[in-house]
């Protein structure tokens, strides 16, 4: 054999000893790595200690369970090797249902050598392009991990897993850059539909007058421009999900074709009378109050009822500042891997600071922080004084403005409160050391934020250090520690 890297894992699977040590003296010389099983039964074992096979070439008629038997059991695994079938009796019926089943190629005894090395090349070839699409497809959806340690977090997942198996329409109200799109996207792959498109349509960003052309495509000629037939987005996620992303953007126009769809399922292109049918579970998502949209004649009620029949709340990075270590971690590594950076690691008094910050963007806002600190700072670890000036600048005192102010007693519970409030962003929200630090009191404390409406943002007495991600059950992490990803 020549003394080189193996080019792949071969199964070779036939009764016959003569063929097999034909096919081992062939394969070896040319670099493959060699196994051999005379019966099914013997393969599935192989198969199931050494999962690493890239190739099966498997003899149609074996004793016991059959070759064809032998593929269906191959092809159920999640990547499973090509399979080429061999045989001394072929027929064109054998051959046609063997591909149907999922064979790469079938070859009749006597085996040429050439023919079999070109389609045992081929077969690789084949094999190498789907394993490379599955890396792709977990790289792409690793943006989309939804992950956290805080209860906040687990209950937004057991939400999501309770409405994710039914068609119910999910309204998913939150701030920009919490992760409202990944809450969508989440919902589609544990649904039912998962295995169907997901369609993405930002009301906020199409012009009014081209987002009925969009959602609902338009017929050659409808308006000027129309040049052509267009296939709007209901039709395209027909069988699917389509998440309506600020559906608060949407004109009143629109919004009543919407309503149409959800109520009887027909869509109508502009320019046409025909009346399209369609199945499509719909996702919306907003950062608006609707309610206050309904009320100043923004927003349809009608369509708001139909929208809010599964309510989530997609919360803000303050109310679960304990999963920005995991997130400074997750953003690292993606950071890294695309790019081909070695991840830089955050010290404990910048990861700190961090989590003092109060993120008025978000997620979104600390994902572009970490790349720009990735960038930006040349050593391996982060340091405090590497964070921007306004992340470093101490919480201040902020009292009103002295002429909204009637009376001693109100300018006196307007500076408690801003003073309770920047002693508990700087003891991280632990009640008991914040009490401690100003000398009172926990049962005060509690009392005071009470009266002056301020909750508790980690929903606990003590803040935890996190220990960990939140992930559903039977999903993998990116890394041991796991993190979330928006």
């Amino acid at each position: 054999m020549k003394n080189r890297r193996h080019l792949a894992r071969v199964l070779v699977v036939d009764d016959e000893e003569g063929i097999r040590k034909s096919l081992r003296m062939i394969l070896s010389y040319e670099g493959y790595e060699v196994f051999e099983a005379p019966t099914a039964e013997e393969a599935l074992s192989l198969l199931e200690e050494l999962p690493a096979f890239d190739i099966v070439l498997l003899d149609v008629k074996l004793p016991g369970l059959s070759g064809l038997e032998l593929l269906l059991e191959i092809k159920k695994k999640p990547l499973a090797p090509e399979v080429i079938m061999i045989s001394g009796h072929g027929t064109i019926q054998t051959a046609v249902e063997s591909t149907k089943l999922g064979a790469f190629d079938f070859l009749e005894k006597p085996l040429e050598r050439d023919r079999v090395l070109l389609s045992l090349r081929n077969a690789l070839n084949q094999h190498r392009l789907r394993r490379e699409c599955l890396d792709w497809r977990r790289r792409a959806e690793r943006k989309y991990e939804l992950i956290g340690n805080h209860p906040l977090m687990k209950k937004l997942w057991e939400e999501i897993l309770r409405a994710a198996p039914t068609n119910a329409t999910v309204l998913i109200q939150g701030e920009s850059g919490t992760g409202k799109e990944l809450i969508a996207r989440a919902i589609h792959e544990h649904s039912l539909r998962a295995r169907e498109k997901f369609i993405q349509v930002n009301c906020a960003a199409i012009p009014e007058e081209l987002i009925e052309s969009e959602l609902f495509g338009h017929e050659r000629g409808a308006f000027t421009g129309a040049t052509e037939k267009k296939i709007g987005k209901f039709e395209l996620a027909d069988g699917g999900t389509i998440f309506l992303d600020e559906v608060g953007d949407m004109s009143l126009k629109t919004q009543s074709k919407v309503l149409r769809v959800l109520e009887q399922g027909e869509v109508q292109r502009v320019g046409s009378s025909k009346i399209i049918k369609v199945d499509v579970r719909v996702i919306a998502a907003t950062n608006k109050n609707l309610e206050t949209e309904i009320k100043a004649g923004r927003f349809r009620e009608d369509l708001y009822f139909r929208l809010n029949v599964i309510p989530i709340y997609s919360p803000p990075l303050r109310e679960h500042r304990e999963d920005i270590p995991c997130l400074i971690d997750y953003f690292s590594r993606i950071f890294a891997e695309e790019n081909n950076f070695r991840p830089k690691r955050f010290s404990s008094e910048a990861v700190e600071a961090l989590m003092r910050y109060s993120w008025k963007g978000n997620v979104r806002e600390l994902k572009n922080l970490v790349e720009r600190l990735h960038i930006m700072v040349e050593n391996e670890i982060i340091e405090k004084h590497h964070l921007p000036d306004y992340i470093l600048e101490k919480t201040s005192l902020i009292f009103p403005e002295i002429k909204k102010v009637k009376t001693l007693q109100e300018f006196r519970e307007a500076a408690e409160k801003a003073f309770i409030l920047a002693k508990l962003e700087e003891n991280n929200w632990n009640i008991s050391k914040t009490a401690r630090s100003i000398g009172t009191p926990r049962s005060n404390l509690y009392k005071k934020m009470g009266q002056y409406g301020i909750k508790i943002m980690v929903g606990a007495d003590e803040a935890v250090a996190p220990s960990g991600c939140f992930k559903p059950e039977g999903e993998e992490s990116p890394n041991s520690k796991g993190q979330d990803g928006r």
